[in-house]
């Protein structure tokens, strides 16, 4: 399968969670969640990057060492997607940018692929 032309999927991260304390970090099968999600958006065939966008050093962090590629994001947004928008104007090389939540840890690449 071809991959569509310049795109990146970015998943936003943050810490704050309200309902579930720090769900992105919380271990399944000894990896946190956010490290499933990753993952399975590296295998979509479709995308040329996976990009977590986060406020938070201890994501950051995190995600760097299972090998991530990972930004920094202004803590003032109020949402995922402004974090979003904010890593999308730094990568101006991608004409689509997939919007993926960091909490679904049993996303598979085929869904992935499925919605791009």
């Amino acid at each position: 399968m071809d991959k569509i032309k310049k795109t990146a999927i970015v998943i936003p991260a943050r810490l704050a969670s309200t309902r579930l304390k720090n769900k992105l970090l919380l271990e399944v099968q000894n990896k946190p969640v956010i490290q499933w999600v990753y993952e399975a958006a590296k295998k979509a065939k479709l995308a040329h990057e996976v990009i977590i966008a986060t406020d938070s050093v201890e994501i950051f962090k995190k995600a760097e060492s299972f090998g991530a590629k990972v930004e920094m994001t202004d803590v003032n947004h109020k949402s995922g997607s402004d974090r979003i928008a904010e890593v999308a104007k730094r990568h101006a090389e991608y004409e689509y940018i997939l919007n993926m939540q960091g909490d679904e840890p049993q996303i598979t690449p085929d869904v992935i692929d499925t919605a791009l």
